[in-house]
């Protein structure tokens, strides 16, 4: 179980990070309030999830000894490149989020999944607003 563990904490803390980055492009690039707005209360919402089992996660956290803590990585493009390689992150760890928390709870599985699918339109919605503002 403290495996399980590992993979939730650290796909808890992608998916958060991940967001964190495209909330604050929404803000202060495309200054989308609401975007922004509805970005922070997905991160919030994934707090919420785990809090019942925060210490859990972090007390199988061993980050000392990650076989990628020191894996380079790589550049960026620009600050499209940036949101659109955390946005994906953020998909992907809620994604593997889903599948590893129902062994804890079906619940908080399900509760998952909705965000993915949000964070799929807002994604959407990322894109054309700053395709529309670079042109």
């Amino acid at each position: 179980m403290k495996n399980i563990l590992r993979i939730i904490d650290a796909n808890l803390n992608r998916a958060k990070e991940g967001l964190r980055v495209v909330e604050d492009f929404a803000r202060f690039v495309l200054e989308e309030a609401r975007l922004s707005s509805d970005i922070k209360k997905l991160r919030h919402q994934i707090d919420k999830i785990a809090r019942k089992i925060y210490p859990q996660l972090v007390l199988s956290r061993n980050s000392e000894s990650d076989i990628f803590r020191e894996k380079k990585e790589s550049g960026k493009k620009d600050k499209f490149a940036v949101v659109v390689s955390n946005i994906k992150r953020a998909e992907e760890s809620l994604r593997v989020l889903e599948e590893f928390s129902k062994t804890i709870s079906a619940n908080a599985g399900a509760k998952f999944k909705k965000i993915r699918f949000k964070i799929y339109g807002i994604e959407k919605e990322i894109v054309t607003t700053a395709e529309l503002t670079r042109n």
